[in-house]
């Protein structure tokens, strides 16, 4: 086991005018689940690659414990990678694909079968290992493909959207078997995915990247209770954030008919007379009689009905081209069409400097 470093670590790919990854600077802690999540496009799987050593580093270094290993070639950095595509060899049972690493190493075949039983006893998979990968479900073939990393037992384990060919169900009983098989065997793991619930469920911190760059590191709890920008912010959360574009009005931000406070120091990091305050879904509650004065006026076009909650998609009466997203509760008695005024939690607001995107201190 072992921790891993980027430091400044970039990658140009040739004919492109920015950087796939630019400038990254990120430790991951012996141990540590850390997970890589932002669009397609944002550079996540090409740094996975880079520290796998299958895309070349253009800039900077990249460290593997104490090892420098922007150089080495990916046989020697002691890593082993579990793919989208499982990469399974059809003609090959369960347990020849798990040891077929171990018997290229040429390790003696007690040893192979050792450790081979041992990694599917951890995933569940004794009874299938005379099985061809063909007579597999997708989360099995998942497990086998695990089982191939896990006897290698390397500084490193690396994750490229491994769940992504699963179901909906499957998806959801399969991260929680990884995340508790990475707590079990406290290897050092990097996962890929654009999936924000998987990368919020399953990382101990999650690293949010945006065009090659890195926007914010941090639990899942702080990444959504203090995001660092608006692009955090908007991408963490789901439904996302809503962000209302107010005009600063002496310690107010002003939006329609709602007026939300800025503290002093807010007021003076502004750099602009526009501030854009985050409100998120379940900061917006339907009015009763006494907070009418004090909401946001809204007509609900949709209600998505989700058992024990509901989510009200609204237009705001006087701001009709934006929409606005509420929670309430489930069997929620409001209805498409409805007018009605939502009171944000003024403990919950996120205000941001409109010019810069980035967040303003309380």
């Amino acid at each position: 086991m072992a921790a891993v470093l980027f430091e400044k670590a970039s990658r140009i790919y040739p004919g492109s005018p920015h950087p796939a990854v630019d400038n990254l600077d990120l430790q991951i802690d012996d141990g540590e689940f850390l997970v890589l999540v932002g669009p397609s496009g944002c550079g996540k799987s090409t740094t996975l690659r880079m520290l796998a050593g299958l895309e070349p580093i253009d800039g900077g270094s990249v460290f593997i414990g104490t090892t420098d290993v922007t150089m080495l070639p990916p046989r020697e950095r002691d890593i082993a990678m579990v793919f989208q595509s499982y990469a399974l060899y059809p003609h090959m049972t369960v347990g020849e694909n798990i040891g077929f690493h171990l018997k290229v190493k040429r390790l003696p075949k007690d040893e192979i079968k050792k450790r081979v039983l041992q990694a599917a006893e951890i995933l569940d998979l004794v009874p299938y290992l005379e099985r061809k990968p063909a007579k597999l479900s997708g989360g099995q073939r998942q497990r086998v493909a695990m089982g191939r990393a896990i006897v290698r037992q390397p500084q490193v384990f690396l994750m490229d959207e491994p769940l992504s060919n699963l179901d909906a169900k499957l998806r959801v009983s399969t991260r929680t078997q990884i995340a508790a098989l990475q707590r079990r065997l406290g290897v050092t793991t990097v996962y890929v995915t654009h999936d924000q619930v998987e990368a919020m469920t399953m990382g101990d911190r999650v690293a949010v990247l945006r065009d090659g760059i890195l926007q914010q590191c941090a639990t899942p709890r702080d990444l959504f209770t203090r995001p660092l920008n608006t692009f955090v912010a908007g991408f963490i959360g789901s439904p996302s954030m809503n962000m209302l574009p107010c005009v600063v009005d002496g310690d107010l931000g002003r939006f329609g008919t709602l007026e939300l406070p800025l503290t002093p120091s807010q007021r003076t990091a502004l750099t602009t007379d526009k501030v854009t305050i985050g409100v998120r879904p379940e900061a917006l509650k339907m009015a009763s009689s006494d907070d009418e004065t004090k909401g946001l006026a809204v007509t609900i076009l949709t209600v998505e009905e989700l058992g024990s909650d509901a989510f009200l998609y609204c237009t705001p009466v006087d701001h009709p081209q934006m929409s606005v997203v509420a929670r309430a509760e489930g069997l929620s008695s409001a209805r498409p069409g409805s007018t009605v005024m939502l009171v944000p939690d003024l403990a919950a607001l996120h205000v941001f400097d409109t010019a810069t995107g980035d967040r303003l201190a309380e």
